[in-house]
């Protein structure tokens, strides 16, 4: 880097009078810089360096902005369906415009532990399929009764579809899966919207519904009928569920779905009653109501 420096004290001949007459004249020079190219790339290198550090990042903090986000709408309609669930709530018909799909992959179970026979059934809006007749009709998911009804199906049930307290006699065992859109998030992706590309690049996720009586030594079911432990255990069994919704999301168009998991637990205390509306069994708890073991 070159500076010019002041420049003071110079002698100057006075024109005209042929004699040298000492003075000092001050010369003020502006202080000049200037860069060289080896300081101009070192420069370059350093903003250069700097630069990659920050766009290594960014990626990093829309990562976890877009995964905060996905957990809290996760949180927040898991207790919307976890309350709705344990109250055996049958209006919320909105439910229709987010809640799209249901499945239920069954097995029945002979006393002796092996299987009978298993299938699939599953419920759109428009449709519905049943294999080998369990159970013999299906409904639609026209309303939110429908869906709460379905979502609330025990994962026990015997041979009739009552609510079990375990497969000890043989009976179903019921994987429940509801195929969802987001029921927070942008306004833009909520009804009246029918627009189909919107509607399929919102958020979704899965949730797997397991609703199982309180868990109890089976050793007592194979008791006296008369048998005190025997009573109290189908008592317990027949008032008292655990309630457990696993989220797992994002939902990608494949039907698989990505690494969010998160799984809500509650204990629901009362009876739970079953329907049967249009020939469909439809299952609601009733946390106000309780019922004596026969």
């Amino acid at each position: 880097m070159k500076i010019r420096e002041q420049v003071t004290g110079a002698r100057c001949q006075v024109p005209g009078t042929g004699a040298r007459r000492p003075y000092r004249v001050t010369c003020h020079v502006s202080r000049v810089t200037g860069f060289t190219m080896v300081e101009i790339a070192i420069s370059l290198a350093i903003i250069g360096l700097a630069l990659v550090a920050i766009l290594g990042v960014l990626p990093l903090g829309i990562n976890v902005q877009r995964d905060n986000r996905e957990e809290t709408l996760i949180d927040q309609d898991a207790t919307v369906f976890i309350a709705n669930i344990g109250q055996g709530a049958r209006g919320l018909d909105d439910l229709t415009n987010y809640v799209y799909e249901i499945t239920n992959s069954w097995t029945l179970y002979n006393p002796d532990g092996s299987t009978n026979k298993s299938g699939g059934n599953d419920y759109t809006y428009t449709n519905f399929s049943i294999a080998l007749s369990y159970p013999p009709i299906g409904s639609r998911l026209t309303n939110g009764a429908n869906i709460i009804g379905l979502l609330s199906t025990p994962e026990y049930t015997d041979d009739n579809g009552a609510p079990s307290p375990n497969l000890i006699y043989g009976g179903y065992s019921n994987h429940i899966v509801a195929y969802v859109r987001s029921l927070s998030g942008p306004a833009s992706e909520k009804p009246p919207q029918d627009n189909a590309v919107v509607l399929g690049g919102s958020f979704g996720y899965k949730i797997i519904c397991n609703n199982t009586p309180v868990a109890m030594d089976t050793n007592v079911f194979n008791l006296a009928t008369n048998a005190p432990a025997l009573i109290y255990a189908q008592q317990l069994t027949a008032n008292l569920h655990e309630l457990r919704l696993t989220f797992l999301w994002p939902l990608l168009p494949s039907g698989n779905t990505g690494y969010g998991r998160h799984t809500f637990a509650t204990t629901v205390a009362g009876q739970m009653v079953r329907t049967n509306d249009n020939g469909q069994l439809l299952y609601f708890f009733q946390p106000q109501s309780f019922t004596n073991a026969p």
